[in-house]
């Protein structure tokens, strides 16, 4: 049986990508697969909704049911993990600032969540693994509460909100080894003005899955402690730039976002090849220029990434 998976991951600057897949495995790498059933993959480019102040959450009602109808089986995220943030605060001279950067609400929550469960983040992770493959259909609403809160413990914010809104409003208090400042914690990140919990989790709950993935990794960042004299400056050359010729448009379509149907005329856009492709042909080819430094297209390319209109 294939698999569907979407997943949230970064399209350009100011642009994270939502990515639903199916499942199947195939070689070689590159395509076209010998395969009867490849996965089919559904990537969404989407802006950070945090920068979109007028957002009202029922606008992305109608990108919802589009996605919602597409069926997908995994939904992935542009998000760190736990386990991958634990490494990170603990290596913090091979990857200076990198979790203060990207981990802070993580570590928080996550240790918010393990002192009402009495866990450390490794541990929660190991109790989470556990303890969502026991859930269904059947599974009580405190099952639900102690699983969003081993999801949090974890650093799985994302899931521990899908858990979240799979309840009921009248069966989110504390209790089950939430305490009462998590239930807070959960009740924000529920409706959080982040495409990870506005779409993610929303859709996630409404499909009745049980969790998203986090598949955001910074552990390239690590060229950024190493990175040689004059790397800054070149990468704001490679930056810079005129802007290109729908970049205009572009922002003509987020000031213009005042509604459900604008905010999905805004998706569409975002979402056409040529949008995308414009600003990925810029980047790589001044990378690739002969006068560009290895080291740079290195960085640029393990730990950058292509993304703003400029």
């Amino acid at each position: 049986m294939v698999r569907r998976t979407i997943s949230l991951t970064k399209a350009f600057a100011g642009l994270a990508g939502l990515f639903l897949t199916g499942t199947a495995a195939a070689e070689p790498l590159v395509g076209p697969w010998p395969t009867p059933s490849p996965t089919p993959v559904l990537l969404l480019g989407t802006p950070h909704l945090s920068g979109m102040e007028k957002l009202q959450p029922e606008w992305l009602d109608p990108l919802l049911d589009q996605l919602a109808a597409w069926k997908p089986g995994v939904i992935t995220i542009e998000a760190p993990s736990g386990p991958e943030c634990f490494l990170l605060r603990r290596y913090e001279k091979s990857w200076p600032d990198t979790a203060q950067s990207y981990c802070a609400r993580v570590e928080a929550i996550s240790a918010l969540a393990g002192k009402a469960l009495g866990l450390d983040m490794p541990a929660a992770e190991a109790a989470a693994e556990e303890a969502v493959q026991k859930l269904g259909p059947a599974s009580t609403a405190a099952e639900r509460r102690r699983m969003g809160g081993l999801f949090a413990a974890a650093g799985n914010l994302g899931s521990a909100a899908t858990q979240w809104l799979r309840l009921p409003v009248s069966e989110r208090p504390a209790g089950d080894g939430v305490s009462p400042a998590l239930a807070t914690e959960l009740d924000d990140l529920s409706k959080r003005r982040n495409e990870n919990f506005l779409i993610a989790a929303t859709l996630a709950a409404r499909l009745g899955l049980e969790r998203i993935y986090p598949t955001d990794s910074h552990l390239a960042d690590r060229v950024q402690a190493e990175a040689p004299p004059g790397l800054g400056a070149a990468m704001r050359e490679i930056w810079s730039g005129s802007p290109l010729p729908l970049a205009d448009e572009a922002r003509k379509g987020m000031q213009d976002i005042a509604s459900a149907e604008t905010l999905l005329a805004y998706y569409r856009f975002v979402n056409r090849d040529d949008v995308a492709g414009q600003r990925f042909d810029r980047i790589w080819a001044r990378l690739s220029s002969p006068h560009r430094p290895v080291s740079t297209a290195g960085a640029m390319l393990a730990g950058g990434n292509p993304a703003t209109f400029p």
